[in-house]
């Protein structure tokens, strides 16, 4: 069997948060669904954030509430802080995710916290959710780079990543948020965190500000990771970090380990769906850099197995009456 690759799709949150066209709660689970239908059981649905400082994400409760008529699906949340933990865990939402800096100046400008202090809340809130019954998955963000402080110390991340391993983390996610990573930083970094912790609870989330996301998600699928973050027609980009544009885009992701042999349960067909709401709902999604050659090539896939099933039946026929 082939090995399985998770896809997380970070859409309706990351890509979001940065819209000009805020979308209504019922029309995010109008997106949602659509992942869902096309076999994605992996969602970031929403942040418990301040409705001031991220309008897009106004109404979070509604979203998980609207959650139980979809079937199936492991759902998450974005928490900034102790506060954010509750409002998440009082709507029902069973996975959180907690967000933690690579420099001093991203937690500033993003949460008004230090680096440190950022750190400090993570451990609790992985405490109380433990006693609660949630999942915590922590994601560093600027793992690689940082608008405001330049280059991340990848031995910084590592320990890290070790602390918050051991503390009892779902998983561990690295995040180039601003698309600064090239793919042998990523192998490096990967490589080296695969080798201490093993792959089950680590991951990757990359955006493709300079075209290297796809490459960086190969770089990071080499080293052993087996999830990764992305967004449905590439939507994606950080209020509070200038130069963070889209996500890469889940239906190019997922096209690429299909191509690579592993199996990630998608409906390719279904996510392009998907993928064109997210573009009419918002106006600006770019869809993704292989939707245009996925489409011949999904009708072309149609036509070959039509003509396959036609033949059979046309042996089948030619057994039964026999000239």
């Amino acid at each position: 069997m082939a090995e399985t690759v998770i896809v997380n799709d970070v859409g309706p949150r990351d890509g979001l948060q940065n819209q000009s066209r805020i979308l209504a709660p019922e029309q995010r689970l109008q997106l949602i669904g659509a992942i869902r239908a096309a076999g994605l059981d992996h969602i970031e649905v929403g942040s418990f954030v301040s409705p001031k400082a991220v309008p897009a994400m106004a109404g979070a409760d509604s979203v998980v509430a609207g959650l139980q008529h979809l079937a199936g699906g492991h759902y998450s949340a974005l928490i900034p802080n102790l506060r954010g933990y509750e409002l998440a865990r009082d709507s029902g939402v069973k996975a959180v995710v907690m967000v933690l800096y690579g420099s001093q100046g991203m937690a500033r400008r993003n949460v008004n916290m230090s680096r440190e202090e950022a750190d400090t809340v993570a451990g609790t809130i992985i405490e109380r959710a433990r006693e609660e019954g949630l999942e915590v998955i922590i994601t560093m963000a600027v793992a690689f780079e940082c608008p405001f402080d330049g280059p991340v110390d990848s031995g910084l991340v590592a320990d890290v990543a070790g602390r918050f391993l051991a503390l009892g983390a779902e998983r561990f996610v690295l995040a180039d948020t601003i698309g600064a990573a090239n793919p042998q930083q990523v192998r490096d970094l990967t490589r080296t965190l695969v080798d201490r912790h093993g792959s089950d609870r680590l991951g990757c989330h990359f955006h493709d500000t300079r075209a290297l996301g796809l490459a960086n998600v190969y770089a990071a699928v080499e080293s052993g990771i087996r999830y990764l973050d992305a967004s449905i027609a590439s939507l994606g980009g950080c209020p509070f970090a200038p130069g963070a544009s889209g996500n890469v885009a889940t239906e190019d992701v997922v096209m690429l380990m299909e191509q690579l042999g592993f199996a990630t349960g998608v409906d390719l067909e279904q996510l392009l769906v998907a993928s064109d709401l997210a573009e009419t709902l918002t106006g600006t999604a770019p869809g993704g850099r292989a939707k245009a050659w996925l489409r011949p090539w999904l009708a072309g896939q149609e036509a070959v197995d039509d003509t396959r099933q036609h033949l059979v039946a046309t042996d089948a026929y030619i057994q039964r009456f026999p000239a």
